[in-house]
């Protein structure tokens, strides 16, 4: 077989690891993939398993990614270690176009992932530093790293994290899209999509990220509602939620929705034929707010998930919506 022939192989495979990545761990991101063409399709695969790898690396600390990597595919390494890895890995790939990431006893899905994304930044043109930024802000994440935090006293300090954490992700995906005006100005308002989609994550995983000892709520307004780190301690512990993180959730959904309403003019900036893709993923993520609110801000027993039948049907509906709006054009 050829150099190019066996690339493409290897590529093909890593791709559809990435998909299957995808496909298990992401039900709201996946279903919004199926509304893109097949060509976009698996570079928006290989970006989320990239980001999934490393979350769970952060998240999982003590079971290394267990969630991600089949057994046997688990990293040994301290997260810290395994985040400074995966970036030489990318830069290495990056720099080497014509090399696959050096295969470590054990890491086959990870050299997978890196084998895609690498890809995947070449072939569509990504800013190389979207990633560098994803990577500082996940060492945010990880106890004794120089940047390690697990509270934040404003939503200013909040911001400075979900920057790269979730804003650097909106600007990866953007060349993979595309745009009908110059990418610049579409910038704003897809990190503005990547944040809501992030603080959505935050008020509804409270409970779980209390049990690693992180709060992702900003200090000063939940102190502005009688709320500090010990109220919220009790919340979980009881299993029952104060009047007073009641309305301090409530508040913060309401700041939320409006990141999604400045985030929403963004949509039409996309190339037409992603727009239902993303505006999917934005109603049905915004839709997990409508679900803690109707559990009555039971976040610390209950964990917001969109019903399936009604990602579904908004996902037809954004679907018969760009067949009619194609069939008028």
């Amino acid at each position: 077989m050829s150099g190019a022939a066996q690339r493409s192989t290897e590529l093909a495979v890593a791709y559809r690891e990435c998909r299957q990545i995808a496909a298990a761990h992401g039900r709201t991101y996946f279903l919004a993939t199926r509304l893109l063409s097949a060509e976009r399709r698996p570079a928006v695969h290989a970006l989320y398993a990239f980001a999934r790898m490393v979350d769970d690396i952060v998240d999982h600390a003590e079971s290394a990614a267990a969630q991600c990597f089949p057994q046997g595919d688990r990293p040994e390494r301290g997260p810290a270690d395994e985040l400074d890895l995966i970036e030489k890995q990318l830069r290495i790939a990056l720099e080497r176009r014509q090399h696959s990431p050096a295969t470590t006893a054990g890491q086959h899905s990870r050299t997978m992932v890196l084998l895609a994304v690498a890809d995947t930044i070449h072939r569509h043109g990504i800013a190389a530093h979207h990633f560098w930024t994803f990577l500082d802000s996940m060492r945010m994440d990880v106890p004794g790293t120089p940047r390690f935090r697990d509270r934040y006293a404003t939503m200013a300090e909040l911001r400075d994290y979900t920057r790269g954490s979730a804003a650097a992700i909106g600007l990866q995906l953007l060349p993979v899209l595309g745009t009908v005006v110059p990418i610049a100005e579409a910038e704003p308002a897809a990190a503005a999509l990547g944040e809501a989609f992030q603080l959505t994550n935050f008020l509804r995983d409270v409970a779980e990220d209390l049990d690693r000892g992180r709060v992702y709520l900003p200090a000063d307004e939940l102190a502005a509602f009688g709320v500090d780190d010990a109220l919220l301690a009790h919340c979980r512990h009881t299993a029952h939620t104060d009047p007073r993180v009641r309305r301090v959730l409530a508040h913060l959904i309401a700041i939320n929705r409006d990141i999604y309403r400045r985030a929403q003019p963004g949509i039409d900036l996309l190339d037409p034929r992603v727009r239902p893709a993303i505006r999917t993923a934005a109603v049905l993520y915004a839709s997990i707010l409508d679900r803690i609110e109707a559990s009555d801000y039971a976040v610390f027993t209950d964990r917001a998930i969109v019903p399936r039948h009604q990602r579904l049907r908004v996902a037809a509906t954004e679907f018969t919506r760009a067949a009619l709006h194609r069939r008028g054009s």
